[in-house]
């Protein structure tokens, strides 16, 4: 009997000692401050080893030269992602400090498994939760007390570009970044059920401290997309004001109008991560908290949000399985596929906003017209929001593209993310749809180390064309169909052609000489009276054109076999 009363005792006193001990920067400053990115790994390694509930794994490389780490908790300790597929559970898969200077992610994680390992809070039992502690780390590396000027703390924290001084945010698709890379192979491992990217944001000043953006429904399309729209997305923010935070849909204002007029939905782009993450049929969401807001609130409310989020999984655990393995089935057959949305502004809805009463007033710097917000002056109103899209483009999904294996920067980006496909055994003759770019609009300046293109047109037809032994044969049968649509076809957004993967094609390399030529495009004239038609009707409807010698010459050189074929010929085939 005193044996078993000094064991209970022990065991209590751990208890007690170890919910002690398990404390954080952030609660250590009583909210002021979040941990450098040093003592974020060293606490959650010290957590690993102190719970079974808690893992800390090292993941693949990034471009600061340190690790990428994914802690997997759970309350049975299972790590092995197949042997918790077969269990039945749902995978929560938490991302955060992809902007380090918008750390409220990296603490309320923190937190909140803290509080599942001294069992403060209870990890239902078929969820796993999987969490980046801190994504970017050369950004959080790069500490200061400077950045993001307008921001309400930490006292100090990271800075937003990675270690290329790149927006990890805009790189799921180009992945010039290592940590991109990295990402895609723990994404794809997990095959998360729900995916949450933790951030902060402020278009405009108001009274909510937290906002969300969830991928767009439009876009993720079909039963997801409803139960996305209809069922989650509202169940949400009954759980948040339940816990006492007033949610709303991310406010996309960024301009001198009243906020109160309303806006439009974010277009979550594949570059994005919610954009990215739901062209593999997973539910995403970015949630925003107001950086006007003090820390600690903003850090509460994503804690409450990661919660309710838990919560949903957990309830509606065997719904949203159903609803990924249909859609997953769904896309292998199907046969259209949008690649270009716009706004229906015909279609509108309500929401109950908490905001400040605005106005203008001149401005000490330039004497003109600036907003401002009066924060004696809050309000409560019904405000419109534009949060639907339509398809104004659509692509008819090949039976498979054909990579020839020079391009082998996409053809290892297509590997990261795992797309099935196979080589070419044999040098082959192929009849394949062949797209030639007609028009295209290169970004003057650099975004993102990139001058995108944009405007882009082409025109089709189709040959036979020989494909070489060790060329890329990718069948359009599989869960990777939605990706290869987006990064493939080249007048999608977020195309590698819109990423100038496929530029070298833009660059005429073989030319003439005009006093050599100009004999020889006469011979061709005289002996091809269609094209000698073609040119006089052009210079007789182009003044330009009629001017100058040389573009006379180009156009007959370009109607002749002496123009090579791959110039604008771009280099991804489409098998019929």
């Amino acid at each position: 009997m005193k044996k078993s009363l000094l064991l209970l005792i022990t065991l209590c006193f751990y208890g007690v000692i170890t919910a002690q001990t398990i404390t954080t920067v952030f609660e250590q400053s009583n909210g002021n401050s979040t941990p450098t990115y040093f003592e974020i790994i060293d606490w959650w390694k010290k957590l690993d080893k102190q719970s079974t509930k808690v893992t800390v794994i090292q993941k693949g490389d990034t471009d600061a030269g340190l690790p990428l780490h994914l802690v997997l908790v759970s309350n049975d300790g299972i790590t092995d992602i197949k042997k918790i597929k077969q269990a039945n559970k749902r995978i929560v898969f938490v991302n955060n400090g992809i902007h380090p200077g918008e750390p409220d992610g990296i603490d309320a994680s923190m937190l909140l498994v803290r509080d599942i390992v001294t069992n403060k809070y209870k990890l239902p039992a078929n969820i796993v939760l999987a969490i980046i502690p801190v994504y970017n780390i050369g950004g959080c590396l790069n500490r200061g007390e400077n950045y993001r000027v307008d921001q309400e703390g930490p006292d100090a924290f990271g800075s937003r570009g990675n270690s290329q001084n790149l927006d990890l945010n805009r790189d799921f698709i180009k992945n010039d970044s290592k940590e991109a890379r990295s990402f895609a192979q723990i994404f794809h491992e997990l095959d998360a059920d729900v995916f949450v990217d933790n951030h902060v944001s402020n278009g405009a000043d108001y009274q909510h401290i937290i906002t969300l953006l969830p991928t767009q429904h439009n876009k993720l399309g079909g039963a997801m997309g409803t139960f996305l729209q209809t069922t989650f997305q509202p169940a949400l923010y009954t759980m948040m004001q339940e816990k006492g935070f007033d949610l709303v849909p991310y406010v996309n204002h960024w301009s001198n109008r009243k906020v109160e007029e309303g806006w439009k939905g974010f277009w979550d782009s594949p570059r994005y991560s919610t954009g990215y993450a739901a062209l593999w049929q997973t539910f995403s969401f970015m949630p925003e908290t107001h950086m006007l807001k003090p820390y600690k609130q903003r850090v509460a409310a994503t804690y409450a949000l990661m919660q309710s989020f838990i919560a949903f999984t957990a309830t509606n655990s065997e719904k949203i399985k159903t609803l990924r393995a249909e859609a997953k089935e769904a896309v292998k057959k199907q046969a259209q596929f949008p690649i270009a949305f716009q706004h229906d502004t015909t279609m509108v809805q309500t929401i109950t906003f908490k905001g400040f009463e605005s106005g203008y007033k001149p401005s000490g710097v330039s004497g003109l017209p600036r907003l401002y917000y009066d924060r004696t002056k809050p309000f409560t109103k019904q405000i419109p929001h534009y949060n639907e899209f339509k398809v104004v483009k659509e692509v008819e999904k090949p039976t498979a593209y054909i990579i020839p294996q020079g391009w082998w920067k996409v053809v290892e980006l297509l590997q990261v993310n795992k797309v099935q496909m196979r080589r070419l055994t044999k040098d082959t003759l192929i009849n394949v749809q062949v797209y030639r770019v007609e028009k295209y609009t290169g970004s003057a300046t650099a975004y993102e180390a990139h001058h995108v293109n944009t405007n882009v047109e082409v025109s089709i037809n189709t040959k036979a064309m020989q494909f070489r032994k060790g060329d890329w044969y990718v069948p359009m049968n599989q869960v990777a169909n939605r990706f290869l649509i987006e990064t493939l076809e080249p007048e999608a957004e977020d195309s590698y052609f819109a990423w100038n993967f496929f530029d070298g094609i833009l660059g005429q390399k073989e030319g003439y000489s005009a006093y050599v030529f100009e004999d020889k495009a006469a011979a061709i004239l005289e002996q091809n009276a269609a094209l000698k038609k073609q040119l006089v009707e052009k210079q007789q409807t182009d003044s330009q054109f009629a001017k100058s010698a040389r573009a006379q010459l180009d156009f007959v050189f370009k109607q002749t076999p002496y123009y090579e074929p791959e110039h604008l010929r771009y280099p991804v085939y489409r098998v019929k």
